[in-house]
Formats: C-alpha cells, structure tokens, sequence
C-alpha cells in the first residue's frame, strides 16, 4: 500500500500544499481569532495569548508549506517533506482524538479526526517511494 500512487505525489503534494496553505496556515497566522470564530470556539474576553498561540500555530504550518513547496518545485527532499507529513498528521489526529474524548472541543474539531485519517492514508498512498528510508 505504502506508495501506491507514487506516480502522482508530485501533484498529490502540490494540492495539499495549495489547500492548507489557504485554509489553515494563512488564515490562522493572519487573522487566527476569525479562523477560530470559524471553526466555532468559543473567544476569551482576553485575546491576546489566544492571538499569540494561533499566530505561533500558523507560522509553523507556514514551515511545512515551505517543506512541501520546496519538494514540489525543485523535487529534493521529497519523501523528507512526505515524512514531516506523517508526523504531523500523527500529532493532529492525536490532538483532536483527545479534544474528542476529553469533549473540550466544538464539533468542527472532531469532525477533523476523519480529515486526519484521510490525510495518512493519502500520504501513505502517495509517498514517493515503496519504503520509507529514515
């Protein structure tokens, strides 16, 4: 399974990169109180360390966008930009099965549990390769 679709990671992360990019990095390093109002959290009356972590959030996924652009454009590191994905989809599904449990969470967020599994299972059917080299 793992690199079924090899053929078409090129265009497989050129996507993902184009879409989180636009709904998620931008959104919540620019303006991550709209993204949040968005997605259904309830605001604090005290925003600014709700601005910072949002802020802090997105330039990180700005990091991996840089990975997976980096990949897409020039192909070098490109299972490595696969290999980032992993974890971070790990984490994120991690992240929101907990919210889920614990219910801390508005709906919208354990809603992306299904997105998170999606997403592995794209990236394990789309990785650049038969094996994963460490």
């Amino acid at each position: 399974m793992l690199g079924y679709y090899s053929q078409y990671s090129h265009e497989y992360i050129t996507v993902l990169m184009i879409c989180t990019t636009l709904f998620f990095a931008l959104p919540i390093f620019l303006v991550p109180l709209t993204w949040a109002r968005l997605m259904r959290w309830t605001i604090p009356e005290h925003q600014h360390l709700a601005i910072y972590f949002g802020r802090c959030l997105g330039a990180f996924i700005l990091v991996v966008e840089a990975a997976m652009l980096r990949s897409s454009t020039t192909g070098t590191s490109f299972s490595y930009a696969f290999d980032i994905l992993f974890v971070v989809f790990t984490l994120m599904l991690i992240v929101h099965v907990y919210g889920a449990i614990r219910r801390i969470q508005p709906i919208t967020e354990t809603a992306e549990i299904g997105l998170w599994v999606a997403l592995l299972v794209a990236n394990t059917l789309f990785y650049p390769s038969s094996s994963i080299t460490l």
